[in-house]
This record gives C-alpha cells, sequence and structure tokens, in this order.
C-alpha cells in the first residue's frame, strides 16, 4: 500500500500546483474551487491508504520490488456473479440527475428509488433468520 498512498499523495501535490497555475493565468473561481477539491480528495485518499498501511502492517506484493505476479495470487474477495441490482441503482441515480434539470419532483422520486435500491443491494446476499419449527 505504499505505492499507493505515495501515488495519492502526489497527485494531491500535482492538483494543488497545477490549481496555482490556473489561477495565476487567470482561471474562472469555479474551476480553480473544482481543482482545490480534486486535490483534497486525492489528499484524503492518500492519507486514507496511508493511515491503514501504518495501523495494519502488512507489506503487499506490490511494495516489494523483487516480488513475482504470482505473488499477488489468492481471493480477493467476493463479488456477485449475477446480480441485477445495479441497474436499478443507476437508473434510479439517472432520474435523480435528470430531475436536477426537469424538477424537484422527480429529484424527489429518484431519490427515493435510489434509497430502495441501495438497500437492495446491500442487503441482497443477507439470509435471513431461520424461524425454529417444531
Amino acid at each position: 500500500m505504499k505505492v499507493n498512498w505515495q501515488l495519492f499523495g502526489g497527485l494531491s501535490v500535482f492538483y494543488v500546483l497545477v490549481t496555482v497555475i490556473y489561477w495565476q493565468v487567470g482561471g474562472e473561481p469555479v474551476g480553480v474551487g473544482g481543482m482545490l477539491l480534486a486535490a483534497c480528495l486525492a489528499g484524503m485518499v492518500g492519507f486514507y491508504v496511508w493511515f491503514t498501511q501504518k495501523r495494519i502492517g502488512v507489506i503487499l506484493p506490490e511494495d516489494n520490488v523483487t516480488a513475482y505476479i504470482e505473488d499477488g495470487a489468492g481471493e480477493l474477495g467476493f463479488y456477485s456473479p449475477h446480480s441485477w441490482w445495479p441497474l436499478p441503482v443507476a437508473l434510479s441515480a439517472c432520474a435523480m440527475g435528470l430531475g436536477l434539470a426537469i424538477g424537484w419532483w422527480l429529484t424527489l422520486i429518484g431519490l427515493g428509488a435510489l434509497i430502495i435500491s441501495v438497500i437492495g443491494m446491500v442487503t441482497e446476499y443477507e439470509k435471513p433468520l431461520n424461524s425454529v419449527s417444531h
């Protein structure tokens, strides 16, 4: 993870430098604010990865210069092979974004659909408690 936090820290510094250059050239305030927000976001991700690495102390294969590709092999986690839930999440997010241009009523409908679909996606693999039947 050392490479990861260095990458995001470097990105944050780069965004700050580009922001200063853009501001000096006469950039608009919205662009300066957007680039500062990008620098802050990269810095937050870099800090989180650095803090997590210091806390858990695991050395990953990508941090070792002499590591082989197969050193990173193994299970990476569980990924749903056939979930339909990302589709309603994306559609409701699109409806919510479209509602910002059309009207507040569509934004509220999209928000309600987004909440329901995110709950469905998160709880897709939850097992219900088995009731004991005698």
